[in-house]
């Protein structure tokens, strides 16, 4: 439902644009979607909720295929690129309360209550912010995991992305939105993609005009980041990142399994920079698999260059020994 949600915005903002095209949704199902007795962090596969859907669109049933940013791997099969990035819903994780602890924050749940969380990054910094809580796994589609919540006494709280809640108009369900102190979110969270051939030019252009400046930029980043750690969801990377007064900030943090061992640091660039006229060989320059020449080149190059050295900062302290111990605890789980 979240998904087709999702496309169907992201099909109403090009009507808005193209309104003499004709638009047809193709429902897909994906392994993600399909295997849900096993934790994500253990399937082990990539492309988990992308495969499916990118075997159309090399077949060319599809033209463009709708994604949570979050979802795609930072680097894309050969041949993909993600043509636009569209203006990002907030990014933050959200608690939703079982009926009985209505009210409450994270902090008043009684000792030894229950949260349900698939996410190894989330419960990797709950457990540390909060070690009286325990942390369990819950999987399915939103609809199912408030329905687990909601039916039976296993859960006190689970934790979901904000964006998600909100475009499925259950906002009046978020409890306590968790603050960057509490906890970092996942690279590219609240923010959809728009999957296109990469020769595709004439969709590429059509979809190009989605992109917004301020989110690509973040998100270049924080997949430069990703990408440079050779994170994914078997491990507990965070971010946050923000755009203001023409500087990119970006937070990255690496942490354990059980949050006892973290890395944290920010760095900051200058994004400020002029469009310039981009025809010639490096017009489809892509920055971690995303395409986006309506906004400045340097601004693109300074964001990813951005979340390299982030990376590199965190490796030179020690990032990938605690990611190699958080990968076998999680292969051997």
């Amino acid at each position: 439902q979240l998904a087709r949600i999702q496309t169907d915005s992201v099909v109403e903002m090009l009507r808005e644009l193209y309104p003499d095209l004709r638009y047809e949704i193709v429902a897909m199902s994906t392994t993600g979607d399909k295997i849900l007795d096993t934790a994500l962090s253990k399937i082990g596969e990539k492309s988990l909720f992308t495969k499916e859907l990118e075997n159309a669109l090399e077949r060319n049933e599809v033209d463009l295929v709708v994604h949570s940013l979050k979802d795609l791997p930072t680097s894309l099969p050969p041949g993909f690129t993600i043509g636009a990035v569209c203006k990002r819903e907030n990014p933050h994780d959200a608690v939703v309360f079982h009926p009985k602890s209505t009210g409450k924050t994270l902090s008043l749940l009684p000792e030894k209550s229950v949260i349900g969380t698939s996410s190894l990054r989330r419960a990797a910094q709950l457990k540390k912010k909060f070690p009286h809580l325990e942390f369990r796994d819950i999987r399915g589609n939103l609809n199912t995991r408030l329905k687990k919540l909601d039916e039976k006494e296993d859960f006190s709280a689970i934790i979901l992305a904000a964006a998600g809640l909100k475009r499925m108009g259950w906002e009046n369900r978020i409890g306590q939105i968790l603050s960057p102190e509490d906890c970092l979110y996942a690279v590219g969270q609240g923010a959809l993609a728009v999957e296109v051939r990469a020769k595709d030019q004439k969709i590429l252009n059509m979809v190009s005009a989605l992109h917004d400046g301020e989110t690509v930029l973040c998100c270049i980043a924080e997949r430069a980041f990703m990408k440079h750690l050779e994170g994914g969801c078997s491990v507990p990377v965070a971010v946050n990142s923000m755009l203001k007064d023409g500087q990119l900030y970006l937070t990255g943090a690496v942490y354990s399994l059980d949050g006892s061992d973290s890395l944290k640091e920010t760095m900051q660039t200058c994004v400020n920079y002029p469009q310039q006229n981009e025809d010639g060989p490096n017009d489809d320059v892509q920055h971690v698999g995303i395409t986006a020449k309506t906004v400045p080149r340097q601004a693109r190059q300074a964001a990813e260059s951005l979340g390299v050295e982030l990376a590199s900062l965190l490796q030179s302290k020690g990032a990938k020994h605690i990611l190699s111990v958080a990968r076998q605890l999680n292969d051997a789980r």
